[in-house]
């Protein structure tokens, strides 16, 4: 890919993900970011089995593994506290319910951005405004900086993907909305966790806390049962009323969590929806990570499956030798399987974390129980473990040209 000019959108996880690999490959590449710098903030997440093994690829394995949050396992608790049922991280091959690897979308990010700072150009405070796919090239007109001319562009720019918006047109029936919302924030330690999860569930919510940050902050999350309904996702004060109402008469210990979201750093609030589209690219446009192919949070894999479709569109893009539509085709082909696949467990997980009934809630800590007291528990997993390492990652070695 020598002399192959790249431009990416979105500096979160999948863009320098595929930026470190375009550069390893020898390509010229330019991320742009419509923040004015790194999103350090941001909630917990998961790499799991053949997103870890990218990870292992990318020589960042122990640099990864010193950034976890460290997680023991987790606990259902009743609305006393009382722990009913737990799974602890270091079964089921580290792809259980907790994963061995978990670590603050923050922490990620700047271990990648640590990666390619060397070999790739960060443009922040901009965004791409337009998008004209020629003979020689795309054409890219920037809200701030001066136009310029790329090889290929990819959206790695999320849920709501601008370059997704440009290059097939409003999202409408893309957006797939899974019935549930969900909403992150830290807030202080004052359950007293140590690198422990605790979830606590009534019947169509669900509010649960995670020890970070040298057990000084908790992770907390709120899930709900919803129908659609209209939000402004920059409007933060109107999504706080919304989580206040929907926790409202929660018991457990949700009020002392719900208290904090005042002065909270990282308030997140979305719908739980997954990208659907008949095709990842268009012409030499093409789009990675949540932009192509969001499986939503209740699918646990959503950060492996950025890490892999990152490595794998890369690959083929240097497999192509300056094909770039062929690249950007051969890697829907081979990916997009597993990637439905992925999506379907989503759907179904929603069900798992939030429960619709009490008698829902009481099954699931019942499984729970199983999975810790069966000697073979770990076929109660066995499809979603499956599942996290049913890709197999390509060699793309031999074009390899640097390494950033």
């Amino acid at each position: 890919m020598t002399g192959v000019k790249a431009l990416i959108s979105g500096a979160g996880i999948a863009g320098p993900a595929l930026a470190y690999w375009l550069a390893r490959y020898g390509a010229q590449v330019t991320v742009v970011e419509s923040a004015s710098a790194r999103r350090t903030g941001g909630q917990l997440i998961d790499i799991r089995g053949c997103g870890r093994d990218v990870i292992a690829r990318a020589g960042l394995a122990e640099v990864v593994r010193a950034a976890r949050t460290g997680a023991d396992g987790l606990s259902f608790v009743d609305a006393r506290g009382r722990r009913r049922a737990s799974v602890r991280a270091d079964g089921f091959g580290g792809d259980g319910p907790v994963a061995d690897t978990e670590i603050l979308r923050g922490a990620l990010v700047e271990i990648l951005h640590e990666a390619t700072g060397g070999s790739v150009e960060y443009v922040f405070g901009d965004r791409i405004d337009a998008l004209d796919d020629r003979r020689d090239g795309v054409h890219v007109t920037f809200g701030k900086s001066a136009p310029r001319r790329f090889d290929v562009v990819v959206g790695a720019d999320g849920l709501h993907s601008g370059v997704r918006g440009l290059a097939f047109g409003p999202d409408g029936a893309r957006l797939r909305h899974l019935g549930y919302y969900v909403s992150f924030w830290t807030a202080r330690n004052t359950l007293g966790l140590g690198d422990w999860t605790e979830v606590y569930s009534e019947p169509g919510r669900t509010v649960g806390a995670r020890a970070v940050r040298g057990n000084t902050r908790l992770m907390t999350i709120l899930a709900f049962r919803s129908a659609p309904f209209r939000y402004d996702p920059r409007d933060t004060a109107a999504l706080k009323t919304v989580v206040r109402s929907r926790a409202a008469g929660m018991r457990w210990r949700t009020d002392e969590l719900i208290d904090q979201l005042e002065d909270t750093p990282d308030f997140y609030f979305d719908a739980c929806s997954q990208v659907t589209l008949p095709h990842w690219s268009s012409g030499r446009i093409g789009l990675v990570g949540d932009a192509a192919f969001c499986a939503s949070p209740m699918s646990g894999h959503g950060t492996t499956i950025a890490l892999v479709g990152a490595y794998v569109l890369a690959g083929e893009l240097a497999r192509a030798e300056g094909n770039v539509v062929a690249g950007l085709r051969a890697y829907e082909e081979r990916l997009r399987p597993w990637i439905t696949r992925v999506q379907r467990f989503g759907q179904g997980n929603g069900k798992t974390m939030t429960p619709r009934t009490s008698a829902g809630i009481a099954f699931r800590r019942g499984v729970v129980a199983l999975q810790e007291r069966l000697p073979l528990g770990d076929l109660l997993l066995r499809d979603q473990i499956r599942l996290s390492n049913g890709f197999a990652l390509p060699d793309y070695t031999p074009y390899e040209r640097t390494r950033p």
